[in-house]
């Protein structure tokens, strides 16, 4: 492609004249590129995903046949613009019933989302200034960090470490910083660490937040997939709701991840204002896709189903990596499992491979193993695998993770 005119048009936010230049790889093309090359080098052979960050099975077929339902309603077929009562009463009944979160009113406090990433996009519109910081955690999900560099806000990293049971220790920030923050955004269950919060955290975090005047997103995405008990919403901690908001979707806990549904609920004002912002980016989902996610919260039971299912599964996985030399540990919830890369493997004939770090583990298991998994190195070396695999059934999830074992079992790992 020549340039033109167009090159030097685009806004610096986004690389400004050099947009489109740059020859960086992303981490997950990577992958997709090592992935296609493994495939092409071994005709026929089974890759076996374990990277993959969706649901592997399909909304349940009461969710379809209530979406068909509705779709057929001549009401629901125009302009959503920001919802009618169907979700936000459902958001608060099961806020109620479930996260243990009573008095949740629909009319003011619950808004619905296109998923979340979206409402993770348009929340700096409403908070972020130029040179106001966004405390973000790492690794994690960058978009809401993103768009505030996008408005001209700076980001401030809280590293995830196994030693603080990967949340972010709230001491570290540097004067300066917290002076400027705006935004705390903390993801519990979290991606892709799978580390759950415990209610003494989200108490901290509310005294946090009042302290020092922050506004607290909590991106609750894998809040409903909990292996025990019930799940922990932030907004349950006395006072959360003065300070914050949290955002549910059905896309991971209904298995309903092109579906784009969801809510933001929580503070009053910041919920008006999440409304104001959506109001003039977006003209609202499908009524009949809000009505099944309606539906979906007040039968969660679906959801208990689904994460029955990524706990026996993460039972295994963790039993198979264990046998082979990982130091893996399940977590309380979500679908991911994080445990440290290896430093090197020794291979049957002898011959020993060193790693640099996490991404060359992954490429590795990938070209040799054909065993797709996701490095991360931004706090020390680790591999993030996931349970929501390809697998029929229960035999067949056997399968896979007596496949993966039998692929590993002919190498040493060094930790």
């Amino acid at each position: 492609m020549t340039d033109s005119y167009i090159q030097n048009l685009f806004a610096e936010r986004i690389g400004g004249k050099n947009y489109g230049k740059s020859t960086a790889i992303y981490k997950f093309e990577k992958i997709k590129r090592a992935r296609r090359a493994a495939i092409a080098a071994n005709p026929g052979g089974e890759i076996i995903d374990v990277g993959l960050g969706e649901p592997d099975e399909m909304a349940f077929p009461e969710v379809v046949a209530k979406l068909t339902d509705e779709a057929r309603k001549p009401e629901n077929r125009g302009y959503a613009d920001n919802g009618d009562g169907v979700l936000k009463e459902a958001a608060a009944r099961y806020m109620e019933k479930v996260c243990g979160v009573p008095g949740i009113n629909p009319a003011t406090e619950v808004i619905h989302s296109i998923g979340s990433k979206p409402a993770l996009a348009m929340l700096p519109v409403a908070l972020i200034n130029p040179g106001d910081y966004a405390l973000m955690t790492v690794p994690g999900y960058p978009v809401f960090g993103t768009h505030t560099k996008y408005y001209g806000g700076l980001v401030h990293n809280l590293p995830l470490t196994e030693a603080n049971n990967f949340l972010p220790d709230l001491d570290s920030i540097p004067a300066d910083v917290l002076k400027k923050a705006k935004v705390l955004v903390i993801n519990y269950p979290n991606n892709p660490t799978g580390a759950s919060a415990t209610p003494e955290f989200f108490a901290k975090v509310v005294a946090f937040a009042k302290k020092n005047n922050i506004v607290v997103v909590h991106d609750a995405a894998y809040a409903a997939l909990v292996f025990e008990g019930q799940p922990l919403s932030f907004l349950a901690t006395p006072g959360a709701k003065e300070v914050g908001v949290e955002l549910h979707s059905v896309s991971k806990g209904f298995n309903m991840t092109g579906w784009r549904c969801g809510f933001v609920i929580g503070n009053e004002l910041l919920v008006k204002a999440y409304g104001d912002v959506k109001d003039n980016t977006d003209s609202g989902q499908f009524l009949a896709i809000q009505h099944a996610t309606a539906y979906c919260f007040d039968h969660p039971e679906i959801t208990e189903k689904i994460a029955a299912k990524y706990s026996r599964r993460m039972t295994g996985l963790v039993d198979t990596l264990k046998k082979a030399g990982f130091s893996a540990n399940k977590p309380k919830g979500s679908f991911f499992l994080y445990t440290k890369a290896p430093k090197a493997v020794t291979l049957k004939d002898g011959k020993r491979v060193e790693f640099k770090n996490a991404e060359e583990v992954s490429q590795w298991l990938i070209t040799e193993k054909l065993i797709s998994t996701v490095p991360w190195d931004d706090t020390g070396s680790f591999l993030r695998l996931s349970v929501t695999f390809i697998a029929k059934n229960e035999a067949d999830e056997q399968r896979v993770l007596g496949e993966i074992s039998k692929r590993l079992s002919d190498v040493k790992f060094e930790f």
